[in-house]
């Protein structure tokens, strides 16, 4: 986007926090209380039982308004559906974003989508999710524009970072939890941006042509999973797929996603996506956002006034629009919000909805940091001096280890279309106000200080002499760097959304090889939208990855450099040693008014591609190193039933368990990510091997679990294009358990 009485399946989960510290080990088990719920069928009959009965009592111009927003800036949110007071019906609030309430005071800046995804931890995804779910409702929000789970095709795609990474099975798993919290209290979620959304260059122009299959097992595959986890809304999205825009494609719209996928809430346009009215009722659009047809035009627009000629010309039957308006109805039924929801109160209320929420966005910002590399274990900081008598001493070199001389929301305007401090969210539509901002130096200078230690700092990224001086009398040397995206409505150094390369910014490169060359225990610390280039890797000693952590960044970062926290945390797309190594790149420039962007890579997409085509990565997917250390035993496959004659995504089974040892063979506590790949039988185009599945146990020394992974019918099925379904190849399907995309454990097999 741009400027701007139930019935549950449950299921408990326990929480479980490691504290890592050098001289002992604490572990705090902590219940998370919350049931995870998903909505059952019996619970949406009885919630369009409700919202049928409220459309009937329509007028006809009350049903078009239910369909359409008020226009940009017509109401206190960022989207707005009209009241109807005779009804009592209050009208919608619509705002974003993945990152917290957006445009709101006294609200959170949680960690980015793609930080909590490198969490790998289901739990913690709810439970992020949870906290913002308080938060919205708590200011009033009916639909939290969220979660966003674009694949991340191209790496320097410009809102990779507002989704989950760059496979689709992880993907939809985040997804899946992030909904199950984010509509726990009665908020309605939006899954989006559907479908083909890769590239912010040409995104209101562009044709994203993908083949049938691939749609359904790859870029399909993440908002599949969200209908099942109960989503009461949709985002379509700007570009067009296979020649008709997104929000007018029946093919995507009615036929996949309501008709195959059984999804019985609503779908609305992004903001200004929709280029027509009847075309997009009839292809499957119900709600049209902002609801001008241009910024500031309303009451012009594609539906309103236009939809209601439509219906009276008979373009449009009553059937659709009583459809339309009772798909809306359905989740505010379902979320019980016509019940006792609070009013809108964005800003300028008082109204406090950050509660303890700081606690879980510290929690998700340690355990979302990757460490990449820890040569001779130099992390984690002692806090004993290197040597008698003497302190240690840490120099933090560069602007991203401290403030914005502007602010944590004064950087480039409400929406962070700047980089001039420490970087914890990207730009554009997906971000927040920070209530206040943990810069790096604030809570290492505070660490420090309670050990006895002292720091340094040289924050300019341009003066590498007064850096290599500071970096020169100091035991470590911390440098720090970043890089930056967003969306393409604003340009930032060049960059119109989408990275023009990537590479770190600001002099980061030349800053990272001076440092190492002065001092000899250089680490560096990266906050990032996406994988970057590492030239300089072989000269450093250690490389975090911290990703973009929110408003508590500081506070993650230390917790983990100074080992109260063993880093969990696995990348979520893979490293690679060049740009060209990855399957496809931004289109940044061409002649057409709709450029076409062909997916030839299929379903080849980031380590897919890297293992069909026998290239090495820097850092694989799914990588990330502990203090501690792992071993895994103990495979079996133990089928559970025979495979059902009819597999669909509304009835899916499970069809065998995978079950294995996780060890911690080391002296610490810590986690593991232990993650399950399958490989299909041989001639199908299938790639070498998808992730199926993933578990995170946490462990003391000497401790072990047994991880228990169900794969279910769809998960070993591939999608039929000739006879339009899901099917079941007859043969060998090889399992592959390990840390990591390419470290690869334990092997064994099933026939089918």
């Amino acid at each position: 986007m741009m400027i701007m009485s139930r019935t549950y399946a449950t299921r408990r989960s326990s929480c479980l926090l490691v504290l890592l510290f050098l001289s002992y080990v604490a572990v705090i088990s902590v219940s998370c209380g919350s049931s995870i719920d998903t909505f059952s069928s019996s619970s949406w009959d009885e919630a369009y039982v409700k919202a049928t009965s409220f459309v009937g009592q329509l007028t006809l111009d009350e049903k078009v308004s239910i369909t359409t927003g008020l226009g940009w800036g017509g109401g206190l949110c960022v989207g707005n559906i009209n009241p109807i007071p005779r009804l009592n019906f209050p009208g919608l609030c619509l705002q974003d974003s993945p990152t917290g309430v957006r445009f709101a005071d006294l609200a959170s800046a949680f960690p980015a989508s793609i930080n909590a995804a490198q969490t790998w931890d289901k739990t913690l995804l709810y439970n992020r999710g949870v906290a913002m779910c308080e938060e919205y409702r708590g200011k009033g929000v009916n639909i939290a524009l969220q979660p966003m789970m674009n694949m991340g095709r191209v790496a320097a795609g410009g809102r990779n970072w507002e989704g989950f990474g760059g496979d689709p099975y992880l993907q939809g798993e985040a997804a899946y939890q992030t909904i199950l919290g984010v509509q726990s209290c009665g908020v309605i979620a939006c899954a989006k941006h559907y479908i083909g959304n890769e590239q912010e260059h040409y995104r209101d122009q562009e044709t994203s042509n993908i083949d049938d299959r691939t749609i359904h097992e790859v870029y399909g595959w993440p908002f599949m999973k969200s209908v099942q986890a109960g989503v009461g809304s949709f985002m379509c999205s700007y570009n067009q797929v296979n020649g008709t825009y997104a929000c007018q494609n029946n093919r995507t719209l009615n036929q996949i996603l309501k008709d195959e996928y059984g999804f019985r809430g609503f779908v609305m346009s992004d903001w200004w996506a929709a280029k027509t009215g009847v075309a997009s009722a009839l292809g499957g659009l119900d709600m049209m956002m902002p609801g001008d047809i241009t910024a500031n035009s309303y009451p012009l627009s594609y539906f309103g006034k236009n939809l209601t000629e439509a219906v009276n010309n008979g373009s449009v039957s009553m059937n659709r629009l009583n459809d339309m308006a009772t798909r809306i109805m359905a989740p505010y039924y379902l979320m019980g919000q016509d019940k006792g929801f609070p009013p809108v109160s964005l800003v300028g209320k008082g109204v406090n909805v950050q509660g303890n929420h700081s606690s879980i966005i510290r929690q998700v910002g340690a355990e979302s940091i990757v460490l990449l590399k820890n040569e001779n274990w130099i992390l984690p900081f002692s806090n004993k001096a290197p040597q008698p008598g003497k302190p240690t001493t840490f120099a933090l070199i560069g602007s991203d280890a401290g403030p914005s001389p502007s602010g944590p929301n004064g950087c480039g305007g409400s929406d962070h279309g700047c980089v001039d401090g420490t970087l914890a969210q990207g730009w554009g539509s997906g971000t927040t106000n920070f209530p206040y901002l943990i810069t790096p130096l604030q809570a290492i200078t505070a660490r420090a200080s309670a050990n006895g230690q002292s720091v340094s700092s040289s924050l300019s990224d341009w003066d590498l002499n007064a850096a290599a001086d500071a970096a020169s009398k100091a035991d470590y040397a911390l440098v720090f760097a970043n890089c930056d995206s967003g969306e393409e409505y604003i340009t930032v150094d060049g960059n119109m959304g989408d990275r023009n390369n990537l590479s770190l910014w600001h002099n980061a490169d030349n800053m990272i090889s001076k440092i190492a060359s002065v001092n000899p225990n250089t680490i560096v610390i990266i906050h990032s939208v996406g994988p970057v280039l590492m030239p300089w890797l072989s000269s450093v000693r250690a490389v975090v990855y911290a990703g973009l952590p929110g408003q508590e960044s500081g506070n993650a970062l230390a917790d983990v450099l100074f080992g109260d926290v063993n880093p969990s945390g696995k990348l979520v797309y893979t490293i690679a040693e060049l740009e060209t190594d990855y399957p496809a790149q931004v289109v940044y420039n061409s002649p057409q008014p709709h450029p076409e962007i062909d997916y030839t890579e299929g379903l080849y997409l980031d380590y897919r591609w890297f293992d069909v085509k026998n290239i090495q990565p820097v850092f694989e997917f799914g990588f990330g190193l502990s203090y501690t250390s792992f071993n895994y035993q103990n495979l079996t496959v133990t089928m559970v039933d025979d495979v059902p004659d009819n597999i669909n995504s509304q009835n899916d089974t499970v069809v065998a368990h995978v079950r294995y040892t996780v060890l911690n063979t080391g002296r610490v506590a810590g986690a593991e990510v232990s993650q399950l790949y399958l490989a299909f039988p041989t001639g199908l185009g299938e790639p070498l091997k998808v992730l199926r599945g993933f578990e995170k146990s946490f462990l003391q020394p000497g401790g072990s679990a047994q991880v228990d992974l169900s794969l279910t019918a769809l998960e070993v099925s591939t999608w039929s294009v000739s006879s339009q379904r899901w099917q079941v190849a007859h043969g060998q399907y090889t399992t592959y358990v390990g840390a990591s995309s390419r470290d690869i454990r334990l092997k064994g097999s099933f026939n089918l």
